[in-house]
């Protein structure tokens, strides 16, 4: 017959390797959630008609590691050009001068194919013609006429770009990878 110090050993040995495994997979859980993709959430209207209040996003946080962004990339930002995490598309890279005429962009000379964007597309407070140096991103919300961006805070330090919006995740019905 078992002696009750037997009988409490034999319950602690599967409950040790619970707690154990379900540390593991926490930690695991958390360092891929901080260094590899994370859900965000979308939470002003400065990229509608893409994105709006309320969206659940999937953020690439790794493969800024191995290439640069992209024009056109929807970037999350959380740097000290702003108090709040933003959410903007890439428009200039180190490089390149932006230029605003008659309510439409302008990139090295060209006028770009913005057919996301919501509204007129008006300067701010930056000096255009802009030419984005080195280490440096010029990036604009899709909803132009209510969106606080370079235009008006300036270039965002490529250092600040926390990771690219890859996947809406909910709404369920608007599920589905973020096109340019």
């Amino acid at each position: 017959m078992k002696t009750e110090k037997h009988q409490a050993k034999e319950w602690l040995k599967p409950l040790r390797e619970w707690v154990v495994s379900l540390g593991i997979a926490v930690a695991v859980a958390m360092l891929f959630q901080t260094y590899v993709y994370a859900q965000s959430e979308v939470r002003n209207v400065s990229m509608q008609n893409t994105l709006v209040a309320g969206q659940r996003l999937i953020e690439d946080k790794w493969s800024y590691h191995f290439h640069e962004p992209r024009h056109g990339d929807i970037v999350i930002i959380n740097g000290p050009e702003s108090d709040l995490r933003l959410i903007k598309r890439v428009v200039g890279l180190p490089g390149d001068v932006v230029d605003i005429h008659n309510g439409e962009v302008y990139l090295n000379g060209e006028k770009i194919d913005e057919h996301y964007v919501k509204g007129q597309t008006f300067a701010g407070s930056v000096d255009i013609p802009f030419t984005v140096e080195e280490g440096q991103l010029f990036v604009m919300g899709d909803n132009r006429e209510h969106s606080m961006d370079s235009r008006e805070i300036g270039p965002i330090a490529r250092s600040s770009i926390e990771g690219k919006a890859v996947l809406r995740v909910w709404p369920l019905p608007k599920f589905g990878t973020l096109d340019k």
